[in-house]
């Protein structure tokens, strides 16, 4: 195997209809950082899950430090050295973290468990780390980032030799990211191979050695991290190029739709801002600066305690959600399949939760009508999916948000709140959702969009507000844009009075 410690040779994964591996021929070096993209439906996870033993491949072969076989098991896997921490996180939270560390292995003296022994070795994998972690804490008390640090200890407890990591920043904040990044070059050193699948290109490019693209199931390449670019690897992840990733319009007006004035409550205080007809008013600030609590109190989720809030300069004050979506407002949440989508249900079920009473005659719902209403959001938005009755569940990130979009299109609102739009969505879908948010504002509705990604957050937005701490510190016209403003402001800089 030469520098290879891992080799998939010929691997195919066929499902009922669907192809989700086609002869995949793909080599991992010895402790190198090896970043695996591609759109969601590309494969990843199902190739990850073959390595890692959860699934058994159609055809084809896994070589582990020259050991081949045909399939595997968890339990061999790891065995083998291979490790995974997936993006949804596997912790038991009433547990210490080195009790969730030595999960199914406790060490023990006699047949009782040895607390004591786990203690200590966990925080030997804590120093190696570099992580200053009391084992004792319990996982319920500890932030997102420590949390995911737990994961990865819990991986290399098992002394593994390739570890993948599944959209590991996905949850975190921008230190936390750093933190977790300084952990997997540490590894590295060690001689770790880090399979590292990111939808984040700044995160590739700063950390990984190589990169591999998958599209649609097939290998399409591998390439030396200094021998691509950004573009370069979204042609190769969506099979065209996208010249223009985010569109260009000119459609902002003077007429104001929402004022807020000096606006407190849920964690905020004295906000003011104003949202003009056919604008996107982006909402910049760090994590836990309080644009999604200031938007929460727009939606009705929490009351507005003290300030006034306007909409075509009469004084409005959501006491629900429900009294917001009458008012012309809709939020498309930070957490879809928390807070946006019903998972279990259809996606006829939910394109159709916010227009059902117009679909309604004689207290019965009109099916005809509602599957017409959704069919033409799925071909309007190109929502991708096998047919109206599929499970939302089962859809990609990207398709979820559609649908999302697709149900308050119905309600037909004046003003629609995005919270994180494009978090944990693919590059091609990326580019569908600026459209589509392009399209709302180009026929005259007002947009608030909450962003962490700067480039999504300097690219989209006609206009900015930042807030740190829950208190407003600047605001930007399109003309002053830049990252090194809006992180002197993020951070607590300067008010400014715009």
């Amino acid at each position: 195997m030469g520098d290879n410690i891992l080799e998939i040779k010929d691997v195919s994964k066929l499902y009922p209809g669907v192809t989700a591996l086609n002869h995949i021929n793909l080599s991992f070096r010895r402790g190198e950082i090896h970043a695996l993209c591609g759109e969601n439906g590309a494969g990843k996870s199902t190739l990850i899950k073959t390595i890692s033993g959860a699934i058994t491949p159609t055809a084809g072969s896994i070589t582990i430090n020259g050991e081949t076989f045909s399939e595997l098991t968890p339990a061999l896997a790891r065995e083998k050295g291979v490790a995974v921490v997936y993006q949804e996180f596997t912790l038991v939270p009433v547990l210490t973290a080195a009790e969730n560390i030595f999960m199914g292995n406790f060490r023990k003296k006699g047949l009782m468990i040895d607390r004591k022994t786990m203690y200590e070795e966990a925080a030997k994998i804590f120093a190696r780390m570099g992580i200053k972690l009391d084992p004792r804490s319990k996982v319920q008390d500890l932030t997102t980032g420590y949390q995911q640090i737990v994961e990865i200890a819990k991986a290399v407890s098992y002394n593994a030799k390739i570890l993948i990591m599944d959209e590991p920043s996905a949850p975190l904040t921008t230190n936390e990211v750093e933190a977790m990044m300084d952990i997997v070059r540490t590894l590295k050193r060690e001689g770790v191979t880090i399979i590292y699948i990111s939808h984040r290109m700044e995160e590739i490019f700063e950390l990984a050695d190589r990169v591999s693209v998958l599209r649609d199931g097939e290998y399409i390449g591998t390439k030396d991290i200094q021998d691509t670019n950004h573009d370069d690897l979204i042609r190769m992840m969506v099979g065209r190029t996208l010249s223009q990733t985010y569109p260009k319009r000119n459609c902002k007006t003077d007429e104001v739709v929402l004022e807020a004035r000096n606006l407190s409550g849920n964690g905020v205080k004295n906000i003011s801002f104003q949202l003009h007809r056919g604008e996107i008013l982006g909402l910049g600030g760090l994590i836990g600066a309080g644009r999604t609590e200031l938007c929460e109190m727009i939606f009705g989720y929490y009351p507005i305690q003290s300030g006034e809030l306007y909409l075509h300069g009469q004084m409005i004050n959501p006491s629900s959600p429900s009294d917001a979506v009458k008012k012309g407002i809709a939020l498309v949440p930070e957490d879809r399949k928390k807070h946006g989508i019903i998972g279990g249900m259809t996606v006829l079920d939910n394109l159709t939760l916010s227009t059902i009473k117009k679909l309604t005659k004689n207290a019965a719902i009109d099916r005809k009508a509602q599957k017409k209403y959704a069919q033409d959001q799925v071909d309007a938005l190109g929502i991708k999916t096998p047919g109206l009755m599929q499970k939302v569940k089962n859809l990609s990130g990207g398709n979820q948000q559609k649908v999302i979009l697709g149900r308050w299109l119905g309600a037909n609102p004046e003003i629609f709140i995005f919270d994180e739009p494009t978090r944990g969505i693919d590059v091609g879908a990326k580019a569908e959702i600026y459209k589509l948010m392009t399209q709302l504002v180009e026929a005259g509705k007002s947009i608030i969009m909450i962003s962490s990604e700067m480039g999504e957050l300097l690219g989209m937005s006609d206009r900015l507000i930042i807030l740190s701490k829950g208190r407003y510190t600047g605001s930007l016209d399109a003309e002053e844009f830049s990252q090194e403003t809006v992180l002197k402001y993020s951070s607590g800089g300067v008010e400014n009075e715009k």
